[in-house]
């Protein structure tokens, strides 16, 4: 299974997620987990767990010039210490972006998507900001689902509307997940015209130290923002087989004018994008509210509506 997690505006934590996917996915002793860093502007992983910078992303592009055994993949991984492997891209983007062209633009297509197709793997593709022309692009459509990370700030939201649409048709199954404080949930689902399939809470402890800093005692102590639960949670909806497609039921709730509902909630939190979506008009961006809200606490009574 090939998961493509990305974001379309600043760093709402999408390899964050990924290493906390790999932790916390269903059946994990009997599944070969893969964080892959596939971000054109270089990868992080390496340098947070201590890593050596090769092997990994370059070398590997170096020996796809070789052979397109898939298996090759792997001898181009290294370890985290959850068990799962790592293929890990250099700090810089120049070096990421030229091995990342090279395996994406391979004829017969990258590899990371051949070695998912085996029943017992799963590939999280760590795409970074999907920017239009993205050498990450090739690896995201080829994706069996793909989760577009999003912070909830005016805008990032105004970028997510801009882009929503398009991603959507990417991959036959496509999520929108909501990180961190800012509007309320309810009312970023309304203004997008998409339900999300769920939201991370800003948990910088737990954050850091998933992705290889130590903390200290004391400030771990007490601490619990709920991020490895959330991402459990996810890691089970996403490990749960496709639904297949129907059409939208009678009770769908109504989406924004100017933005047509994208995507339809199915049983499990499931995202599932209909196809032939065409393109799609977007609202303008809501209106900033003073007080930031995490999403799970009630209300802006009083504030301002989004528009």
């Amino acid at each position: 299974m090939l998961i493509a997690l990305c974001s379309v505006k600043g760093s709402p934590g999408v390899t964050t997620l990924a290493v906390a996917l790999t932790m916390t996915w269903p059946h994990a002793e009997s599944t070969r987990r893969l964080v892959a860093e596939v971000d054109p502007s270089g990868g992080d992983l390496a340098m947070r767990f201590g890593l050596p910078a090769t092997p990994g992303l370059v070398s590997l592009a170096a020996a796809a010039r070789r052979t397109r055994d898939p298996a090759v993949v792997w001898d181009h991984t290294q370890a985290l210490p959850s068990g799962a492997r790592v293929l890990v891209a250099p700090p810089g983007g120049t070096h990421a972006r030229a091995a990342l062209s090279t395996l994406a633009t391979a004829p017969d297509g990258p590899l990371l998507p051949a070695v998912a197709s085996d029943g017992d793997v799963v590939v999280f593709a760590d795409c970074g900001r999907v920017d239009p022309g993205s050498p990450a692009e090739a690896i995201a459509r080829r994706a069996d689902a793909l989760v577009l990370v999003t912070g909830t700030q005016g805008a990032d939201l105004a970028h997510t509307a801009a882009r929503l649409g398009e991603l959507a048709r990417w991959t036959p199954r496509s999520g929108l997940l909501l990180t961190g404080d800012g509007y309320p949930t309810v009312d970023v689902e309304r203004e997008l015209g998409v339900p999300a399939i769920g939201r991370l809470p800003h948990d910088p402890v737990t954050a850091a130290t998933l992705t290889g800093h130590r903390q200290p005692l004391a400030r771990r102590r007490g601490t619990n923002g709920g991020l490895a639960r959330h991402a459990a949670a996810l890691a089970r909806t996403l490990a749960e087989p496709a639904s297949p497609t129907a059409s939208p039921p009678a009770t769908m709730p109504a989406g924004v004018p100017g933005v047509p509902a994208q995507q339809v909630r199915r049983p499990g939190g499931v995202l599932i994008s209909p196809p032939g979506l065409g393109p799609y008009p977007v609202s303008a961006p809501p209106h900033e509210i003073g007080p930031r809200h995490n999403g799970h606490q009630p209300s802006i009574a009083g504030k301002e509506p989004l528009a």
